[in-house]
């Protein structure tokens, strides 16, 4: 499998000379994570999403793939141009890998509820096999616990419905590959050498990438700071769209700055 058909990109929308973003997803949703921060983002942003392997637009794996082949896959889906990037869980390691592997391409990346490893190699291949032999849809429960703050589900069911759907339609064997990929990623002994600015944020109810993890991607490269995101566990995007555009317009807004 070629790293461009690894993944689907959605078209920019967004004035036709404006930077770039690109913005990654997490494990088990799709670009539907940020529906309601791209009208946020897109009167000063060409804003383009994209989807992981079986899941939303995604085209289903065919074969096992790296989250370092998933950064050379957002790299080659985008057009010869530097961009500024923000990425959720996978999508956020997606984005240390970016900066790793394409740094004179990525402008900043914002890397929200994610870390430089996470969870373990052993739990993961469960999750694998689990999705393999009884589907995504017997991860909905334990996904459910783990995406969202305490309220987010009642304040916002439908969306939260929504997301859950995505993680039961998702392809079972990309769902599993996905996995795999996330147990041998592990990138905290290079984080000295990204030297693009990162945003690392986490949400404050998030179990799964909790403070720690961001902290330890902020002071691990060389331009970094961490930022807590109020009222929000692992998928903040979908739960403080307002926020968290609000955090991402500035700091974008704060990187352009230095490059004028």
């Amino acid at each position: 499998m070629s790293a461009v058909s690894l993944i689907s990109l959605t078209a920019p929308v967004g004035p036709a000379d404006a930077p770039l973003v690109v913005l990654g997803p997490s494990l088990g949703t799709s670009t539907i994570l940020w529906e309601d921060v791209v009208p946020l983002l897109a009167g000063d942003y060409r804003v383009a999403a994209w989807d992981l392997p079986g899941h939303g637009a995604g085209p289903v794996a065919t074969g096992p793939f790296t989250v370092a082949d998933l950064a050379d896959a957002v790299a080659a889906a985008v057009p010869d141009e530097t961009f500024l990037y923000a990425g959720v869980s996978l999508g956020g390691a997606t984005g240390l890998e970016l900066a790793l592997r394409h740094g004179p391409r990525l402008r900043a990346a914002a890397i929200v509820a994610s870390g430089a490893k996470l969870g373990d190699p052993e739990s993961w291949t469960a999750r694998a096999a689990q999705a393999r032999t009884q589907s995504t849809s017997s991860l909905i429960i334990g996904s459910a616990q783990r995406w969202f703050a305490p309220d987010s589900m009642a304040r916002r069911p439908e969306l939260s419905g929504v997301l859950l759907h995505v993680l039961q339609d998702a392809d079972d064997e990309s769902y599993a590959r996905c996995c795999e990929a996330l147990a041998a990623y592990d990138v905290r002994s290079s984080l000295g050498r990204i030297d693009v600015p990162v945003l690392a944020a986490w949400g404050r109810f998030d179990a799964v990438a909790p403070e720690e993890k961001a902290v330890e991607i902020a002071g691990g490269v060389a331009r970094g700071r961490a930022v807590r995101i109020d009222d929000a566990g692992h998928l903040p995007p979908a739960e403080q769209p307002e926020a968290v555009a609000a955090l991402l317009r500035e700091f974008f807004a704060s990187v352009s700055g230095e490059d004028a």
